[in-house]
């Protein structure tokens, strides 16, 4: 599989507005988070996963989703290329990065707030997580 945005859209009228992503199916979601990145450290890098999918949906604020397919978990490329698909609360869609990728996520604005739902059970998670340092792929290039 590769990473793609699964497009939602949303509804205003007098009642308020409703966002959705009618596309995405909750089928394999095994848990969710939601991040809040600090100002003083507004990137939260990198974190790879050989089985766990992850998918992004901005509630609050805005980020930017950069995302690498890992060459080889012990001493991956430092030449990998990196990929960015931004988000922010009016964009009503969601960013599916595939098992097999190292992800960070960077808050553009404070008090972002990113909701992510993994498909892996709680219980297998240590054989699945590969970090890096925050500086293994420079996003900033």
């Amino acid at each position: 599989m590769i990473p793609k945005v699964i497009q939602g859209g949303n509804f205003s009228d007098h009642r308020g507005t409703i966002s959705y992503v009618n596309d995405f199916s909750f089928k394999d979601i095994e848990r969710f988070y939601i991040i809040t990145n600090s100002d003083e450290n507004p990137i939260r890098a990198w974190q790879g996963h050989k089985l766990d999918s992850k998918n992004f949906y901005c509630i609050s604020g805005s980020f930017k989703i950069h995302f690498v397919k890992i060459d080889n978990w012990e001493n991956p490329s430092k030449d990998l290329s990196i990929e960015t698909i931004t988000v922010t609360e009016s964009d009503s869609k969601i960013v599916h990065i595939p098992a097999g990728y190292a992800n960070a996520v960077e808050s553009l604005e404070t008090n972002s707030k990113l909701v992510s739902f993994s498909t892996l059970p709680l219980i297998n998670v240590k054989e699945d997580d590969a970090r890096y340092p925050s500086d293994y792929w420079n996003i900033n290039e």
